[in-house]
């Protein structure tokens, strides 16, 4: 069965879009919106060889949203009076908590579950909404289909899964690690597999204005750096990262915040940005070169954090055969990958610094020749991913 699938993919401060005919895998269209929210907001588009760049100035996700979509309406993806178009469109939907543990076709229940969980997604379940509402509009006869960054992550056995905290609010309430982006993580993960054997030892680490790493044994995920929320683990765009949870109560008793002003000072306040007044690495690494002492150790705070997480991993699976570096600052920063690999012989990580520094186009290899550890950058790929689980539900649904 021939499909045509559109992919929408909606990141904190991003949206990506894909046009694909499935299952030959031919990108018709695709492109990316980035630094939305800012004063300098911009739209890529690549379209049958052509591309070019729009500025977007200070639009939010749903204004993106209605570009991309005039986009794909004035383009001819009819080439035939018999052709429907559009047979499907899949979204990224990064919180499925306990609901939802494959990929869905959506309806009004997982519609209202997938509001329910913005609760605990607040920077993206929202704006995965947005576009499977937006595209319900635009794309009326296509199937809509979610698919959930947390399934990925069902595996992590429950040693690793559950929280310290009383039973009762586990089991009732359902608090519990449930990962996030993968996707992404599932996507490299299929890339390198063919290079490994069946139970080879994986960290994978997806580094964007999110960011999560995730120990991946036998093809199966084991642990992952985000929790409950995509708010714990690594230092990301925005977000704080791991915190002493004390701190939340020093704020609210002491300080006199409000809850409300706790979460966006965590969520939307932290992380790079609150350490530099960058979001964007590129901006920190010109800033840090230029010597501002700011967003050089917010650099060093971000490969450290990484740092100790690779550490713990490869403790946690006793041992490790390969370190993959993925999402934009994972594919595009020598710099970050040189700084998270310095000093860690004693794990066998050994990266080549020529390699590593060679300009970046598809998977390729970035460990030196005595590298116990494999170390790769590969590029994620997640609407394609989410094309082809889109595609596999696509091809179950009963024809009318």
């Amino acid at each position: 069965m021939k499909a045509r699938i559109l992919v929408l993919n909606a990141g904190s401060s991003s949206l990506k879009f894909q046009l694909l005919n499935m299952p030959d895998e031919d990108t018709i269209c695709k492109g990316t919106a980035e630094r939305l929210g800012t004063e300098n907001g911009f739209l890529f588009v690549e379209i049958g060889g052509k591309e070019w760049n729009e500025e977007l100035g200070a639009a939010d996700h749903k204004q993106a949203l209605e570009r991309v979509a005039q986009i794909i309406s004035e383009m001819e993806v009819s080439q035939a009076a018999d052709d429907p178009g559009i047979h499907a469109v899949g979204h990224r939907v990064v919180h499925g908590g306990s609901e939802f543990s494959s990929t869905t076709a959506v309806t009004e229940s997982v519609k209202k579950q997938i509001r329910k969980l913005s609760a605990l997604a607040p920077l993206h379940n929202p704006l995965n909404l947005q576009g499977i509402l937006l595209a319900e509009s635009l794309f009326p006869e296509a199937l809509q289909v979610a698919v959930f960054d947390t399934a990925f992550h069902r595996s992590i056995p429950d040693r690793a899964r559950f929280y310290a905290i009383p039973k009762a609010l586990t089991e009732s309430e359902g608090i519990q690690v449930y990962g996030f982006h993968g996707t992404s993580h599932k996507y490299v993960y299929d890339q390198l597999a063919p290079k490994l054997n069946k139970e080879s030892r994986v960290i994978s680490l997806h580094l964007g204005n999110g960011c999560s790493a995730t120990a991946i044994q036998g093809g199966k995920s084991v642990d992952h750096s985000l929790g409950f929320t995509p708010s714990n683990g690594l230092i990301m765009g925005t977000r704080s990262g791991d915190i002493d949870f004390g701190i939340i109560f020093y704020l609210t008793e002491t300080l006199g915040y409000s809850q409300d002003a706790v979460n966006t000072l965590l969520n939307k306040e932290s992380g790079l940005l609150g350490l530099t007044g960058y979001t964007d690495l590129r901006d920190i690494q010109q800033a840090a070169a230029g010597g501002d002492s700011s967003c050089q150790l917010a650099m060093e705070m971000m490969a450290y954090r990484i740092r100790k997480y690779i550490g713990a991993y490869t403790a946690a699976m006793n041992g490790l055969d390969a370190l993959v570096f993925t999402a934009g600052m994972g594919t595009h920063s020598a710099e970050l990958r040189q700084m998270v690999c310095a000093d860690m012989d004693v794990f066998g990580i050994h990266l080549d610094q020529t390699l590593n520094t060679l300009p970046s186009g598809g998977n390729r290899a970035i460990h030196h020749e005595d590298s116990r550890v494999q170390i790769w950058v590969i590029p994620t790929d997640e609407e394609l991913e989410i094309a082809r689980q889109t595609y596999d539900l696509l091809e179950g649904e009963p024809s009318e």
